[in-house]
């Protein structure tokens, strides 16, 4: 097989129809904050947060930016709102495996199309310009909405790790899923499919789901 090393991620900007990612600067701090502040049931499984204030929030994104793994993008709507954030971590060029974490989808982000298109987007960059071959997604494996999300996006799920982790004095048990290159094309498809306008009716609602799509429990 190709065992040319993958390339790291870097701060690119990857545009779509509904917004862009981007890499994170302490830029982005304020408008994410408004977008989700007072939603503290967003850190319930992250390693850190929820934050009482600006001013520590600003502090958190000016560290997270800094940082070469895991690499911080941010997820910006067409009218330059900052509404959410992910991550590339576990860079390991010569395995050619990377991972997606971190990510923190405001409300105003959820069950959205840029949503979902910043998936699509963060996972074309990983394989067809960075050239990886694994592509993961891990998260606490009580956190049941992150394990379909993943699902959905197109990741197949792998296992648990058992006591894998103590975050914030509990025991976390991680669900470990992955995608492919192999797999690509056919999530990549799917994703346009979704995407695309005419999969949207007058009012915005979808004809087909991409968790059907990809073959996904809704």
């Amino acid at each position: 097989m190709d065992d040319r090393p993958a390339k790291r991620p870097g701060p690119v900007t990857l545009t779509g129809g509904y917004g862009r990612v981007e890499k994170l600067t302490t830029v982005h701090a304020a408008s994410l904050w408004d977008a989700i502040k007072g939603h503290d049931a967003l850190w319930t499984y992250m390693s850190h947060g929820p934050f009482a204030a600006a001013e520590a929030f600003v502090a958190w994104v000016d560290e997270r930016a800094g940082l070469d793994d895991p690499f911080g993008y941010a997820i910006v709507d067409n009218g330059g709102r900052c509404l959410g954030t992910a991550s590339l971590l576990n860079i390991q060029t010569a395995m050619r495996t990377i991972e997606i974490g971190f990510v923190v989808y405001s409300p105003a982000l959820q069950r959205t199309r840029l949503g979902s298109e910043a998936q699509y987007l963060l996972a074309r960059y990983v394989f067809e310009t960075l050239g990886f071959r694994r592509y993961e997604w891990k998260c606490n494996a009580l956190n049941a909405a992150s394990r379909r999300a993943a699902l959905r996006y197109g990741f197949t799920f792998e296992g648990i790790f058992r006591q894998h982790m103590i975050v914030k004095g509990r025991n976390r048990d991680t669900a470990w899923l992955s995608m492919l290159d192999r797999e690509w094309p056919a999530r990549k498809a799917n994703f346009e499919r979704w995407l695309a306008p005419d999969n949207f009716d007058a009012e915005g609602r979808q004809r087909a789901s991409l968790s059907a799509v990809n073959g996904a429990a809704e």
